[in-house]
């Protein structure tokens, strides 16, 4: 495994014929010190010494593996969570953060810029720079900002600006557009801290490996648990961090079932999901290579979930790879199926789920129909305070 790591991606940063970077020249140069950067101070004794220190007494990490009993009672295979939404700030997001946050501090950078959907990944962010005491800028779609208010409010508190972005869908990729206007303006003293494993290299290969923790202590923790591995591994796949961080620790083990699930929102009519490996087609978007839902003309399609951390037309680069290798499945669940999949773990496990993670969690559940004798891993990317005003809004309360 320690080989696939050192090879994959390229030193170009393609992972297969996917990825690499595609931005102009004067961002470039930036992204070539970022690279440099993180391949000689990443690797020191010292920054590795610091990561462990905050991801132990700050992150309050390792976070659980945790055998759902009554849902795998109801649902028939046994259901096991990471449970990411007890990382500090709620979900895994704060994983590469802190991790791109020490690295900026060792650049000597003063100010952390990003864009945000669900919010998650901005307070993480938010959280990191108040950590290291630096400034943060997060750019957050008008849409965005009103279906996820709680994380508004919290990376406000945690001394943010949050610039709203009204153009477009006014959701995630917007907010990606206006995030890499604002790192445009000021390079040198800023770094764009990207939320996930897309934009251009090193980004997605730095975002890999700051979640690789999170298989790491997933497959330590269900062997010692089990006495084997999992039959299937599930994760949402919006960019898809979550996800590579868990699957990164069994892609060499044949005999575990990795599962992506992204989301089918009301329809595969254009506009009303957001599935871009299934409906995708390659092409360049926020500076990389990968399977991206557009028109003819290759500008992206406007895309939609009832998860804002999904919402995005495109995928990373690593997850194209792995689709095209057949190593991983990459499936869907619905709106209807996710609201459902929220409800059934709050009532039955007293966890509430991200909205993101609950489209896993609807995978697994279905899932567990026909592969009732097996064991399904989910990651539980993020916990549901951001969205349950939006949920019982929307949806209402069951019965």
């Amino acid at each position: 495994m320690s080989n696939y790591f050192k090879t994959v991606p390229t030193k170009e940063g393609f992972f297969g014929e996917y990825g690499g970077s595609f931005i102009p020249p004067q961002l470039q140069e930036e992204m070539d010190k970022i690279t440099d950067a993180y391949f000689s101070i990443s690797k020191s004794h010292e920054f590795i010494s610091e990561l462990r220190s905050i991801r132990k007494h700050f992150q309050g990490r390792p976070t659980p593996v945790y055998f759902c009993k009554r849902l795998s009672e109801k649902a028939g295979s046994r259901i096991y969570l990471k449970r990411e939404d007890l990382n500090h700030s709620g979900a895994h997001k704060l994983n590469h953060c802190m991790g791109e946050a020490l690295l900026a501090k060792y650049l000597g950078k003063k100010k952390l810029i990003a864009e945000t959907g669900a919010g998650q990944h901005g307070v993480a962010l938010a959280t990191a720079a108040a950590y290291f005491g630096l400034e943060c800028e997060i750019h957050m779609g008008e849409v965005d900002i009103k279906k996820e208010h709680p994380n508004v409010v919290r990376m406000k508190i945690l001394g943010a600006k949050v610039v709203p972005v009204s153009h477009g869908l006014k959701t995630l990729k917007e907010a990606v557009d206006s995030a890499f206007e604002a790192y445009l303006v000021d390079p040198i003293n800023s770094i764009y801290c990207i939320g996930s494993v897309v934009g251009p290299h090193p980004f997605p290969m730095m975002v890999r490996d700051f979640q690789r923790v999170v298989g790491i202590e997933a497959r330590e923790q269900f062997y010692e648990m089990t006495g084997e591995l999992p039959d299937n591994v599930v994760a949402c796949v919006g960019g898809g961090s979550n996800a590579a961080g868990i699957f990164s620790a069994f892609l060499e083990d044949d005999e575990v079932s990795l599962w992506g699930v992204e989301p089918a929102g009301r329809s595969y009519q254009i506009g009303d999901h957001a599935c871009s490996m299934k409906f995708g087609t390659t092409g360049i978007i926020h500076g990389f290579k990968c399977k991206v839902l557009q028109d003819e003309k290759g500008e992206p399609s406007p895309v939609y979930s009832v998860a804002s951390g999904l919402d995005y037309p495109g995928v990373g680069p690593e997850h194209c790879m792995l689709n095209e290798k057949k190593r991983v499945n990459y499936v869907d669940a619905t709106d209807k199926e996710t609201i459902d999949a929220f409800y059934e773990l709050s009532r039955l496990e007293g966890i509430i789920p991200a909205l993101e993670s609950s489209h896993a969690v609807a995978y697994a559940i279905k899932m567990s129909k026909e592969k009732k004798r097996e064991s399904i891993l989910v990651n539980l990317s993020g916990r549901g305070d951001k969205d349950i005003d939006f949920i019982v809004d929307n949806y209402g309360l069951p019965e």
